[in-house]
């Protein structure tokens, strides 16, 4: 946008609203017919949250699928249009992409009665930037000024508060920061921009494990690896007010487990069925099968940070790996066609997205895989584990990898499976996995830079496999200060072509939810993040 003009984000710009229109849909997902109870809650399919749970602290869908339940930010997305939608904010107006205005509306109130406020935001985001309280989503703050100083790269923060966030009073704030960055309204529908009640910050821990939000669910126990339990917000202030009363989210060591749960109408929506069952789950489902566009990819991460993968002869055994993947015959077969085979980093749909960034890099071609591998010195040990959560129906997909590469290079390749999702995100954020690990990435906004900026930028959140590279990032930071979200993307394609250059992860493929939900329920849609319309699930009375 250009600079000098002012702009009020009340919704994505115009030129990129097209990315997710289409995002939202089924097979046949209607309403069924039937009469619904407003007062009966749902169970979805879910995993044991990593961390607790604490808005900055979810960054993997176990815990995230539950904090963006219980709380709710100054905006969000639209599950429809995939608009980004005003919540409690009324507008955040800029006049150069650099300082925000944000003006909040009246009557929001957290789940224990107490209101949200401007300071309601600015401390709980000063609270999440800083370093000492080991917030995993802490990078996310780093455009705002001030955050290098509660968050040095080294020793203890010089204050606790961002000179960037200013209160005007209980409903104004400005948010100033450290360069333009066009696209930063983008970022305000994540989760980690929640609001925190007072209360929060004498019991982090506490709270952590008994969450008082403000979001349209309420927070009722959580029963640890079983599950956790919500229940409607009566004063809840959002444009989405729940259809339903509540949602529990079930936790399950396989998705096996689930799918027959759900076909017993012991489970009434599920996230994504299993391998196993993509061949038949329209058959067995009818018209209560879910099929729709997800902004999401799957991909192989390598451990960057581990000597035998540091010399920069290594891309090349990391280039040839991917060549060793065919790509098509497993999306075709172990996937039965639900998924389309990755040509770049970014997800098709995507504001930014450009087909084929990867070039022959992510095409099967077993004598260059062999010859690149040779040229880069080889495999370490001549075997590499690829570590996946064995709850998450990835153990066919991975074989068939594994078998790919063996088979067009002689490298010996096995799966690495861990008990679940938090235990795998356990050992992955923790560096202690030994050579590859699954990793996938669903939108938090529906921009290229989330791809990219919030997944290889030196630092960032989720940079699990320790890239860093001064091009990337020097090119990432150029695209943050252009002077549009067009020109923003544009740059941020320049720089997907570096990781094409580097490959610190294997794209494998582009998701679709394939998903479906039982006799229970109706008027179940799922959006482009690859979540149901929560709010508007309807338990059959």
């Amino acid at each position: 946008m250009p600079t000098g003009t002012r702009v009020r984000w009340a919704v994505v710009s115009a030129t990129s609203v097209a990315l997710v229109a289409t995002g939202c849909g089924s097979s046949g997902g209607g309403s069924g017919g039937g009469s619904s109870d407003s007062s009966k809650t749902f169970t979805y399919q879910s995993s044991e949250p990593q961390n607790p749970l604490q808005p900055a602290n979810a960054n993997e869908v176990g815990g995230g699928r539950i904090v963006q339940n219980l709380f709710k930010g100054l905006a969000d997305y639209d599950p429809d249009s995939g608009k980004l939608r005003m919540q409690v904010a009324e507008s955040i107006d800029t006049s150069d992409s650099q300082t925000f205005n944000v003006t909040l509306k009246s009557g929001w109130t957290f789940h224990d009665g107490t209101p949200v406020t401007a300071q309601s935001f600015v401390d709980a985001w000063n609270w999440a930037a800083n370093v000492g309280n080991n917030q995993i989503n802490s990078s996310w703050f780093g455009d705002i000024e001030g955050y290098k100083d509660v968050h040095p790269e080294s020793g203890s923060p010089t204050t606790d508060k961002m000179s960037g966030l200013t209160v005007q009073d209980s409903t104004h704030f400005t948010i100033k920061l450290y360069n333009k960055v066009s696209y930063f309204p983008y970022k305000l529908g994540y989760v980690a921009f929640s609001p925190l009640p007072e209360g929060f910050f004498k019991d982090p821990a506490g709270y952590g494990q008994k969450p008082v939000g403000n979001g349209p669910y309420q927070f009722v126990s959580w029963d640890h690896n079983s599950q956790v339990v919500t229940k409607t917000f009566a004063n809840y202030q959002g444009v989405d007010k729940p259809k339903n009363g509540g949602v529990v989210f079930k936790m399950y060591t396989t998705s096996e487990a689930a799918y027959a749960d759900l076909q017993s109408n012991n489970l009434d929506v599920m996230d994504q069925v299993p391998p196993s069952a993509l061949a038949n789950y329209k058959n067995d489902l009818g018209d209560r099968a879910i099929d729709a566009p997800q902004g999401a990819i799957q991909n192989i991460g390598f451990t960057l940070y581990q000597p035998e993968w540091k010399p920069a002869n290594t891309a090349k055994v990391r280039q040839g790996l991917s060549m060793a993947i065919d790509r098509d015959t497993i999306t075709k077969t172990v996937l039965q066609g639900s998924r389309k085979s990755a040509t770049a980093w970014v997800a098709e749909g995507v504001e930014g997205y450009k087909s084929g960034t990867c070039g022959d890099y992510c095409t099967y071609n077993p004598d260059k895989a062999k010859q690149l591998i040779q040229e880069g010195g080889g495999v370490p040990g001549n075997a590499i584990k690829i570590t996946y959560n064995a709850d998450g129906g990835h153990k066919e997909w991975v074989d068939a990898v594994c078998n790919s590469i063996r088979q067009a290079t002689g490298v010996n390749c096995s799966g690495d499976p861990k008990t679940d999702f938090k235990t795998a995100r356990a050992a992955i954020t923790g560096h202690q996995i030994n050579g590859l690990f699954r990793t996938g990435w669903v939108q938090d906004y529906p921009l290229n830079a989330n791809f990219l900026a919030d997944v290889y930028r030196t630092g960032a959140a989720s940079n699990d496999t320790g890239y860093s590279s001064p091009e990337f990032d020097k090119l990432a930071n150029e695209a943050d200060q252009a002077a549009s979200i067009q020109d923003t993307a544009t740059g941020y394609q320049k720089a997907e072509e570096q990781l094409a250059l580097d490959m610190p992860a294997i794209p494998l493929w582009y998701y679709r939810t394939n998903s479906g939900y039982s006799t229970n329920v109706q008027n179940v849609t799922f959006d482009s993040f690859g979540n149901p319309a929560w709010t508007q699930v309807e338990v059959k009375g």
